[in-house]
């Protein structure tokens, strides 16, 4: 759905406003909040509202409240919030993201003697990513070369069974991916650094894979099938 930049920045402000308060907003509190008149926020309200994104109903005063005319409220639909996180899809820095993800897979092609150093670099520099995407990315990469380590205590343990799901698509493939990680906790040789920092940012990594958008979760995880096809090389 297109919606222009002002429709926008309006439906954000009024989400926000809206979770705050947790319950149908009267246009004139929308207007003093977001700091326009009244009218200008009441016809915002009905534009967003034939587009399927806001919602109006006539609220009657309770019992014991006197006299007095209904008046009207708004809320949001699903389909907003649905709406604004497609929308925040299109926008992430596919440019960015492809500089890190090609500087990702030159790094697992050249040190493939030496995975332990690469492992390394990364785990230095996860815990201060604040590009979710990119995060993610590091930490599925870290993950994988940990798998890779281990390779010959994942066959002995039968490991290699679950490492060979890894290229499934969508959201389930990453979450197995960690889960699958997780089990390592237990094999002896497992890197402690990197258990230890994949303790602390596991939360945030399920959080974000979660919430991505279905363009960032698609390159995520075609991401994923690039890094395992390098270290299989």
């Amino acid at each position: 759905m297109k919606l222009t930049g002002r429709q926008r920045v309006f439906l954000e402000q009024f989400l926000d406003i809206y979770r705050e308060s947790a319950h149908p907003l009267h246009y004139s509190v929308v207007g003093e909040r977001l700091g326009v008149s009244a009218i200008t926020a009441y016809d915002m309200l009905r534009l967003l509202e034939e587009r399927g994104l806001v919602v109006s109903e006539y609220i009657i005063p309770g019992k014991g409240a006197g006299p007095g005319r209904s008046t009207i409220a708004f809320y949001p639909t699903e389909k907003a919030t649905a709406v604004l996180a497609e929308l925040a899809g299109e926008d992430w820095n596919q440019k960015e993201w492809g500089v890190v993800k090609q500087h990702i897979l030159e790094a697992v092609r050249q040190g493939r003697s030496n995975y332990e150093e690469l492992l390394d670099e990364l785990l230095s520099r996860v815990p201060e990513r604040e590009s979710p995407l990119i995060f993610a990315a590091e930490m599925v990469t870290s993950m994988i070369l940990n798998l890779y380590l281990l390779r010959e205590e994942l066959m002995q343990s039968g490991f290699s069974d679950g490492l060979a799901t890894l290229g499934l698509p969508g959201e389930v493939g990453l979450s197995a991916l960690a889960g699958l990680t997780f089990g390592l906790s237990l094999v002896e040789r497992v890197n402690r650094r990197f258990m230890s920092i994949f303790f602390s940012q596991i939360r945030r990594y399920q959080d974000i894979v979660s919430k991505l958008s279905a363009p960032k979760k698609k390159a995520l995880t075609e991401f994923v099938q690039e890094v395992v096809q390098a270290i299989s090389a």
